[in-house]
């Protein structure tokens, strides 16, 4: 298994250098070559495995690199009873008689970027060792809230890495920001941007596409990747999480071998539901792809025209890591689509960076609707989901679940499919608890209360238990203090790396 850019430059490129590299040389992403097949056979043998050893078939497929051994290592490292607080690691929790939510937030930092942020810093050190290199790894990141304290906390100490993590100053929760400004780590950095996430990510892939700075770094000894899901060893462990459901219904009897699912995932810059696209491609009979976005609906109004259109206002939203105009992962699909035609993407992506939009033609918009459905949340919506699911089914949610939940009863209104559903609910709810105690909480508790003080009264109020990651945040101590602008970045980044 070899991968290729998407803009169609880099080919022929061995999976530890994919990883070790991150973003392509040329802009683009790497994509596997083929996507492996998996065979019915092939189902039925995981249904007797547990969820790490389901994990080392499916990354066996693209990690041909890697021996057997390498590869336990890495899930051994990452998929444990340290890391994780349920044995399932990714468990999947019955909400109605055909209606499943997968919670993937039992890791450490208490969000779905755990599954692939515990396991990437294992793939990154393996694939430094396997490429001979020698040179310090730079990672740097741009955060809407959750994949900066996931990756912060998954390179704390591994040496041969520094990691930089930029994420808007004023986008996201007190409890995102806080997880981020405490990490310990002789190797960890963060620093918030004025501006949103589109401008943090923008500015992080204008440091890696500047020829200059990047041989200025190889002087010093030093090479950039990256563990956005731009990164495709990041993008590969959420494949297992969406298979291993499929395996976990089957089962429980929920489906029969053959039987289509439904996938309903919260979207922002689109990594995740393209993992659970390769899931599909892989094999996994899944009916609808439903896309579920916030008020930053571009992706929303994409799916339903085949036009991609980030000029827009940016709306904040109590579903923060949602907030994004620029879907980076979108690249990979419509790579896929087309079959792996790079100068089509390239020349939409191209478009996109010189005027802030493209239009995909119909052929390539049909295929998309073969697969994807999608529809939007307003915040009040948002707060209305997390309520009547405590109230119907006395169980919490965050509110990215809640968008999720609240665009699945549209797309039960608008199709009437009533197929096996897993709703995928990517944070616990007290990562969130502002919006969520002002959702369950009687409005005389909430008034005047900070943040941390409704957390414990949210605990105090519903019985569900507060992560140890979060308890005591507020009382830790503030090691990044850094802000910067947007136009300041790469500087940051030399400050950082004390580079003159």
């Amino acid at each position: 298994m070899n991968y290729e850019s998407s803009r169609g430059q880099f080919f022929g490129i061995c999976a530890a250098d994919a990883i070790k590299t991150g973003i392509a040389p040329d802009g683009g992403l790497f994509c596997p070559e083929h996507i492996p097949l998996m065979s019915e056979e092939g189902f039925q043998a995981l249904e007797e495995l547990t969820y790490q050893e389901r994990a080392g078939h499916i990354l066996a497929g693209y990690l041909s690199d890697f021996d057997p051994l390498e590869i336990k290592h890495c899930i051994e490292g990452a998929y444990n009873s340290k890391n994780f607080d349920d044995s399932r690691i990714a468990p999947l929790i019955q909400m109605g008689e055909k209606t499943y939510i997968q919670e993937l937030w039992h890791g450490p930092t208490c969000a779905f970027k755990d599954m692939a942020l515990q396991i990437l810093p294992y793939l990154m050190t393996a694939s430094m060792k396997k490429t001979g290199e020698s040179s310090e790894i730079v990672i740097l990141v741009a955060t809407s809230g959750d994949t900066g304290k996931a990756a912060l906390e998954g390179f704390s100490n591994v040496d041969g890495t520094r990691i930089i993590v930029f994420y808007p100053d004023q986008g996201v929760s007190e409890v995102q920001k806080l997880q981020m400004v405490t990490q310990e780590g002789r190797n960890v950095y963060a620093a918030g941007v004025k501006g949103n996430f589109d401008d943090a990510q923008s500015g992080v892939k204008n440091i890696f596409s500047s020829q200059d700075y990047n041989r200025t770094l190889v002087q010093q000894g030093m090479k950039l990747s990256s563990a956005n899901s731009i990164n495709w060893g990041r993008l590969l462990p959420q494949i297992v999480y969406y298979i291993s459901a499929y395996i976990d219904l089957r089962i429980e009897g929920a489906v029969q071998a053959g039987d289509r699912i439904n996938l309903v995932v919260p979207t922002g810059n689109f990594g995740n539901i393209l993992a659970a696209y390769y899931a599909g491609r892989m094999g996994v009979p899944i009916g609808k792809l439903i896309c579920a976005a916030n008020s930053n609906n571009v992706l929303t109004d994409f799916i339903r025209s085949g036009i991609y259109d980030r000029n827009r206002s940016f709306e904040r939203t109590i579903s923060p890591s949602m907030d994004i105009l620029i879907s980076s992962n979108l690249e990979r699909l419509l790579f896929e689509i087309t079959g792996h035609d790079a100068s089509r993407v390239a020349g939409w992506m191209e478009e996109l960076k010189n005027s802030g939009r493209y239009e995909v033609g119909p052929e390539v918009y049909q295929e998309v609707q073969k697969y994807f459905w999608s529809d939007c949340c307003s915040d009040e919506e948002t707060i209305e989901a997390i309520r009547h699911t405590w109230q119907e089914r006395h169980y919490l949610i965050d509110t990215h679940t809640a968008v999720a939940v609240n665009v699945y009863e549209k797309y039960l209104e608008a199709t009437g499919d009533d197929t096996v559903a897993i709703i995928v609910s990517t944070a616990s709810p007290f990562k969130f608890g502002n919006s969520v105690a002002r959702a369950v909480l009687p409005p005389g508790m909430v008034a005047g209360r900070n943040e941390f003080e409704l957390l414990y009264l949210l605990e105090e109020h519903t019985g569900v238990k507060m992560p140890e990651a979060i308890k005591g945040l507020e009382h830790r101590t503030i090691r990044h203090k850094t802000i910067c602008r947007v136009e300041d970045m790469q500087q940051t980044v030399s400050d950082f790396l004390g580079i003159s």
